[in-house]
């Protein structure tokens, strides 16, 4: 009896160690697919800070129109994967405000298709807006130069 004994605490010990060898192994596995996609995560935040420190800049250049440089600006902000990503309505007011403005204006084809009064309307207004916002825009942009999370 006792050699049945014997031999069924040898089998449960080695059961128990192969589960907690496995246990070890997986644990390994999920440790490294956390730090890879924790990689991947800042590299994703590095290049977009990086894109909206770019844009700020030629917006300050005038290299890219406001109108452009608002509606990219605000759609990186928002899509920072951070826990707390920028408000850019009480952010950047001036730079949220041209956005939505300017959001839903049709472009490529679309605006193509538009006959020239329509476009020359639509042009008229988005400059008025991008005039009467230019100082407080060009105060966002700069503090966007040097953004970081």
């Amino acid at each position: 009896m006792s050699h049945y004994y014997f031999l069924a605490i040898v089998v449960a010990f080695l059961i128990v160690a192969f589960l907690a060898f496995y246990a070890g192994k997986l644990l390994f596995a999920l440790k490294a697919q956390t730090r890879k996609q924790n990689l991947v995560r800042q590299k994703r935040i590095d290049t977009i800070v990086e894109s909206i420190q770019t844009i700020a800049l030629a917006m300050e250049q005038q290299q890219c129109n406001f109108s452009e440089g608002a509606i990219r600006l605000v759609n990186l902000l928002e899509s920072l994967p951070v826990e707390s990503p920028p408000k850019c309505e009480s952010d950047y007011p001036a730079l949220f405000e041209l956005f939505i403005a300017v959001r839903d204006l049709p472009t490529h084809q679309e605006r193509a298709n538009l006959s020239r009064g329509v476009r020359k309307e639509q042009d008229d207004a988005r400059e008025e807006q991008e005039a009467k916002l230019e100082s407080k825009i060009l105060t966002e942009v700069a503090l966007l130069r040097s953004f970081t999370v």
